[in-house]
Formats: C-alpha cells, sequence, structure tokens
C-alpha cells in the first residue's frame, strides 16, 4: 500500500543529530551541483512521503515506514505526508469504501504519532496542481522509459490489459514529489527504483526549462521487510487472502496472539536468528526487535530457555504492548470524523501554500499564458 516511503544513513534516533547534518550537507551538495540558483531559492530540506488509502495499516507498513515518518518529523523542519487516493484508483474502488478508507487511514497516521501540527498531513486528489503537473512531466517522458519500470510489469501481468492510469503512476509519483520541490523521499530499500523516475523527471526539465527542481534524494529506511505470519518467503500484505498472515494496528489482544501462535516457524525449538534457514523464527525476532526497540542479540539473549511455541507468545505480547494505545486512538478519532475532515481540509491549505506558486512558476516556464 506504500507509494514511497529514506539517502543512505538509516534514520536512527541514536544518530538523529549526526543524520540530519550530514543528510542536510548532501542535499546542499546536491542542490548547488543542479545550479546556484536553485539552491539559493530552495536551501531547505524538504521531505515528501504518500501512503494509499487502503483503510487500516498493517505491522508492515507500521514498522517499514509510519514508524520512522514519526521520527522525520522532529529531524527535519518541512515534511510532507499525502494520502494519495488518486493513485488508489488505479485499482477498482468502491466510492462509499474509499471515503471511509481515507479517514481511517488519517485516522491511523495521527494514532501512529503523524502530528499535523509538526508536518503537512492532507490529500492528494485536493490539490489539483498534482494531476497538473503530472501532465506537464508525462509529456516529457518516454513510453519505452515507463513501459520498463517494475510498477507496470509487475500489475499489468496480473491483468490482460492495464489501464493508462496504471501505465503512467510512476509519472504522478514523480509529480507529487517535485511538486513540492522535496529534496527527499523515505524509501526502502527495494523502492530506491521506484524513485528513479522523479529524479530523471527533475533532471529533464531542468534541461529543458533552466534549473528549478531539486534532483529528489531517497532517505533509506533501516527496517528490513516483515513477512507474512503464515509465508515467511513473502512479505505481509493487506491483500493477503490468508487473514492470519497479517496483523493490522488495530487488532484487539485476542487476534495478535492467535495470529502469533499460529504463525509458521519450524520444528526446532530453539530461538535462533538465521533468516536463510529459519525465516519464519528469524521473522519472529526481527518484529519483537523492531516493536520493542531491541537489537537481535538482545531479543535472543533474553528468549534463552524459552521454545518458539513459547517465544511466539513472548513476540505477541510485545506487539500488543505496542499497538494497544494505537487501537485505542483509533477508534477515538474514528468517532469523530468532522475532527478528521478539519485535519485534512487545513493540510490541504498549507500543501497549496506550497503547490501553488511552484506549478505557477512551472506554467510559466513552460510558456503557458
Amino acid at each position: 500500500s506504500l507509494v514511497y516511503t529514506k539517502m543512505a544513513l538509516p534514520v536512527r534516533s541514536s544518530v538523529k543529530g549526526l543524520s540530519s547534518f550530514i543528510q542536510y550537507f548532501k542535499v546542499a551538495k546536491m542542490l548547488f551541483s543542479d545550479g546556484c540558483e536553485q539552491n539559493r531559492r530552495s536551501a531547505a530540506v524538504r521531505v515528501f512521503s504518500g501512503i494509499q488509502p487502503t483503510g487500516i495499516p498493517h505491522l508492515g507498513n507500521y514498522l517499514g515506514a509510519l514508524e520512522s515518518w514519526v521520527s522525520l518529523q522532529g529531524q527535519y523542519d518541512s515534511v510532507l505526508y499525502s494520502i494519495v487516493d488518486l493513485h488508489s484508483i488505479t485499482l477498482p474502488q468502491d466510492p462509499a469504501q474509499l471515503r471511509n478508507n481515507i479517514l481511517d487511514m488519517t485516522a491511523s497516521l495521527i494514532a501512529c504519532g503523524i502530528n499535523p501540527q509538526k508536518s503537512i498531513l492532507f490529500q492528494q486528489s485536493q490539490v489539483s496542481e498534482h494531476a497538473e503537473l503530472c501532465w506537464v512531466l508525462g509529456c516529457l517522458t518516454s513510453m519505452p522509459r515507463l513501459r520498463h519500470l517494475p510498477q507496470w510489469k509487475m500489475k499489468s501481468k496480473q491483468k490482460t490489459e492495464g489501464s493508462v492510469g496504471l501505465f503512467t503512476y510512476p509519472v504522478l509519483q514523480a509529480a507529487d514529489i517535485l511538486l513540492y520541490q522535496s529534496t527527499h523521499v523515505p524509501v526502502g530499500e527495494d523502492q530506491v527504483q521506484h524513485l528513479e523516475l522523479a529524479q530523471d523527471a527533475a533532471r529533464i526539465f531542468n534541461s529543458k526549462y533552466g534549473s528549478f527542481f531539486p534532483v529528489p534524494q531517497p532517505l533509506l529506511s533501516s527496517t528490513k521487510k516483515v513477512k507474512s505470519l503464515r509465508d515467511p518467503m513473502s512479505k505481509m500484505s493487506k491483500s493477503d487472502p490468508q487473514k492470519l498472515a497479517t496483523v493490522n494496528i488495530t487488532d484487539t489482544p485476542d487476534d495478535i496472539r492467535m495470529k502469533f501462535r499460529k504463525a509458521v516457524t519450524d520444528f526446532t525449538s530453539e530461538v535462533t536468528f538465521d533468516p536463510e534457514q529459519r525465516p519464519g523464527v528469524s521473522n519472529m525476532i526481527s518484529i519483537h526487535a523492531a516493536v520493542a526497540g531491541l537489537t537481535v542479540e538482545e531479543v535472543i539473549c533474553q528468549s534463552r530457555g524459552l521454545d518458539t511455541a513459547h517465544y511466539k507468545l513472548a513476540v505477541a505480547d510485545a506487539v500488543i504492548q505496542k499497538f494497544s494505545p494505537i487501537r485505542q486512538e483509533v477508534q477515538r478519532l474514528r468517532g469523530d470524523p468532522g475532527y478528521l475532515e478539519k485535519v485534512l481540509k487545513h493540510g490541504v491549505e498549507k500543501a497549496k501554500e506550497l503547490a501553488v506558486p511552484v506549478y505557477q512558476e512551472v506554467r510559466k516556464l513552460v510558456g503557458f499564458l
């Protein structure tokens, strides 16, 4: 469900200050190399990321993106998080369910720690400049370039024919990022390719019309992919037909215990970390370490003497401890849809303050009256 989600250093609180300095230095250098004029105009770091409104996020979304999104709010002055509903309609959506999912995602993001006072949280489709810039960038992007992107190859294989929207999805993704002259985009290791088109689009535009867009850089996440509880060789996914495979942030304690109790491991009772030979148990250890804020070594040390059956329940308890306050806050926020709509409205206003001047300048550069 994640559309984007970090540069060469992991985002970790213990190196927050050093990481921020190094990232700022790198982006300053990058901006300078792409044009002194642009460096003067946009010296600050700006982070942009988006998430599709697929309803309630799961454990993989939380550990893979949302947790670091929260920490990025404290590291950078300008952070934007968009609920990218335009992207979601590349697949069929029920309109009523989509509206509901947008509010569910808004509530979930706030409950996880996204602070609308520290970051700009908004609904993509409410800022029409996203689609307008997408058209401009689409006119600078070749069809062979899009045809070779992983999104198209993967998703079009699942259907007899893909839609035009699905084909141009990466161009809209580039427009989302460049519209705010974003300098950094949080991504997982397997998502760096997704950012390359936005980087190319910025360079092509700058080459044709003069230095304007910073070339956005990845902020690489240090978190590994959370695997399915039923198939530890596959990543955790909301679309998994096996309901026991995915842990949602709003699951009840009983549901979480049941899912972990039935999680696939192996026939060795000892708790050891070996992703190649013991992917199921290693997935448990990775989850435990991530939610408890421990290293893998610390988790293994704490788990000495436990067999895997009892260890799975210990992991479940750690997840419950992490998610219980989040679940309660999601329920509270969903009881007040008016507040959620107000948050999105305020976010759109702040997003437009940044987007409108950028797109007006794009219009002038392109030659529109």
